[in-house]
């Protein structure tokens, strides 16, 4: 059973809600941040989180009056506390300060620490049936199954932050899961929509850097210019609806109006819209069951024209049609599909590979895991993190041969 909050199934509103955000500094955690500074009424920060940017994390907390907050990195301890001297906040270093930040009594909690090191926080979280707000892949990619499984044993409600799962939460609550027929996950096709494979494979990283809608980190820019990020959201939409790898399908929409459409047995279509601002799926969860004032720009269809689709190409992006194999290969396929493209798009921006070999090297990887015969279902966080490493090591051993066949 899913652990995602369906049509009848809301939870009730608190008058004030208390929230804590992991990984307060980031793109995602500063979105957060802008919605409660714009509703003080509604919400009191119980705990922050950050890598290692003390000067930031220290304004969010005597600006929020947080109650807790750490750092990951166990270096800068000293230098948050004195940062935080005067207050009444707790200060903590390190992953089990992290996880403490989870496990403190908020009722909602934002999971947007990136990487694996976001795992152990958010089922802290879950574990005792708080409110989550997922915006960490890795939580679903690298862990789907026991993830989802902890948070719905703990009652965990699991809030969908990213936009296009939020678009398919949303939309999913007009009908019943048994009528369901598929979901459609759409994606701008970013910069090398229309490139001949020949020229995407010789693409320089400056040209993948290239959005033409989102301005977003390095890595998930790239991700967007291989379609790998497209393929991570099918992997985390298998796993968040429970869905089987043939009820999903990607649909290309330049516009990036249209963020996801469920189809149902009546043949009836239900798409949720919105102006490509990830503060609109945040303040969906923020304020779930109810809706809270949005500060994203108002859709005017009528200025945008028109909206154009097509289906996904996958001789231009064979990282999409790894996603859905390695979905299909089960038993950590998807943990080492997301660590391998971790390795491969490093590689591609240290100019190690050319941008046609961050898949290659991926494939290669997959391949190599499932003839080594060692997969296995994952039960604990510890066992994701194991396979995540044993895949980034093997990615990395192959990198030299996959770089050098692409010469």
């Amino acid at each position: 059973m899913s652990a995602v909050p369906l049509r009848n199934n809301r939870l009730a509103a608190s008058a004030v809600r208390s929230v804590t955000v992991l990984g307060a500094t980031g793109s995602i955690g500063d979105s957060t941040m802008d919605l409660l500074r714009a509703s003080p009424e509604r919400y009191r920060v119980e705990a922050l989180t950050a890598n290692g940017n003390v000067e930031a994390l220290a304004k969010l907390a005597k600006e929020f009056s947080a109650r807790y907050v750490a750092i990951a990195d166990t270096s800068k301890l000293a230098e948050l506390k004195a940062a935080l001297a005067g207050t009444s906040t707790e200060c903590g270093a390190g992953e089990s300060a992290v996880i403490e930040a989870g496990a403190r009594p908020a009722d909602w909690v934002m999971a947007a620490v990136s990487g694996a090191a976001g795992l152990k926080p958010a089922l802290a979280a879950v574990d005792r049936g708080a409110h989550v707000a997922l915006a960490n892949k890795e939580c679903l990619v690298c862990a789907g199954d026991f993830f989802m499984q902890r948070a719905a044993k703990a009652g965990a409600c699991i809030l969908p932050a990213d936009s296009e799962h939020n678009a398919l939460f949303q939309a999913l609550s007009s009908g019943n899961r048994d009528e369901l027929v598929r979901v459609i996950i759409t994606a701008s096709g970013g910069p090398f929509r229309t490139w001949k494979p020949a020229d995407i494979e010789q693409a320089t990283l400056e040209q993948a850097l290239k959005h033409p809608n989102w301005s977003m980190g390095q890595k998930i820019t790239i991700d967007s210019a291989s379609m790998m990020n497209k393929g991570l959201e099918v992997i985390e939409a298998s796993y968040l609806f429970a869905l089987a790898p043939d009820e999903i399908d990607v649909l290309v929409h330049p516009q990036s109006i249209i963020h996801g459409m469920v189809e149902f047995s009546d043949c009836s279509v239900v798409a949720q819209l919105g102006a490509p601002d990830m503060r609109t799926p945040i303040a969906h969860c923020l304020g779930w069951p109810d809706r809270i004032k949005g500060p994203a720009a108002k859709l005017d269809l009528a200025k945008i024209g028109q909206l154009t689709f097509e289906a996904p190409d996958f001789e231009r992006f064979p990282g999409l049609r790894l996603a859905y194999d390695s979905l299909r290969t089960g038993k950590g396929a998807t943990t080492v599909y997301n660590a391998a493209n971790e390795v491969a798009v490093a590689a591609f921006i240290a100019g190690k590979i050319r941008f046609g070999a961050i898949a290659r090297l991926v494939e290669a990887t997959l391949d190599d895991w499932v003839r080594s015969g060692n997969q296995a279902p994952m039960i604990s966080a510890d066992d994701a993190i194991s396979v995540d490493h044993v895949a980034r090591n093997r990615a990395a051993a192959l990198l030299p041969q996959i770089a050098l066949k692409a010469s």
